[in-house]
């Protein structure tokens, strides 16, 4: 009678068990969401394990505690595959001391004020959103496939404490500015 009680037992602890595991499971995984999200741009970026570069020269551009703030921004950023696509010299060049504002105007032209999401990107077709450095990036979209100034949106929505980041496959420039022309010094002087 004890085998036959401990069988039945077996026979209906092992189906709730499984159940109750499965819903750990489903839990933990919300969990770790919820975690994620509760990071900042900078740590999400630094877990991900794919954005080395990106998390490398933010840190040589003095910008990791702007994107520590409180934000909400909106993150394009280029995976260390894209940044792979850039001539060696000139990335070597951008992460010299003496480049630092040009690497800080180029990764603040990956950077837009507040939280935009996918959803909000796929209704600005044809449009421009204005960077941190000042430029504005210009966003197509086609076939329901996203482009940032020719940059194509790989990943979407990863959330972040102090905003967004959407994942891009090539590394994005603002234009350069005109250089400042000499003052007339008047003609006949």
């Amino acid at each position: 009678m004890f085998s036959r009680v401990s069988w039945k037992w077996f026979g209906v602890a092992l189906p709730v068990a499984l159940v109750a595991l499965a819903g750990f499971s489903t839990m933990t995984a919300a969990q770790d969401k919820k975690e994620a999200a509760a990071k900042d741009i900078v740590d999400t970026a630094i877990g991900a394990d794919n954005f080395k570069t990106l998390c490398s020269l933010l840190e040589k551009g003095d910008l990791v505690a702007a994107l520590k703030g409180k934000g909400p921004f909106t993150v394009f950023a280029p995976t260390d595959e894209a940044f792979k696509k850039l001539d060696k010299a000139t990335l070597e060049s951008l992460a010299k001391p003496e480049n630092k504002s040009k690497l800080q105007d180029i990764l603040k032209y990956h950077v837009i004020s507040g939280k935009v999401t996918a959803a909000d990107v796929l209704k600005m077709d044809g449009k421009t959103a204005k960077t941190l450095q000042g430029g504005e990036v210009r966003i197509t979209v086609k076939d329901g496939k996203v482009m940032v100034d020719g940059a194509n949106v790989t990943k979407t929505d990863i959330v972040c404490a102090n905003g967004v980041i959407h994942v891009i496959d090539a590394v994005i420039t603002p234009a350069e500015k005109p250089a400042a022309k000499p003052a007339d010094k008047g003609a006949g002087h």
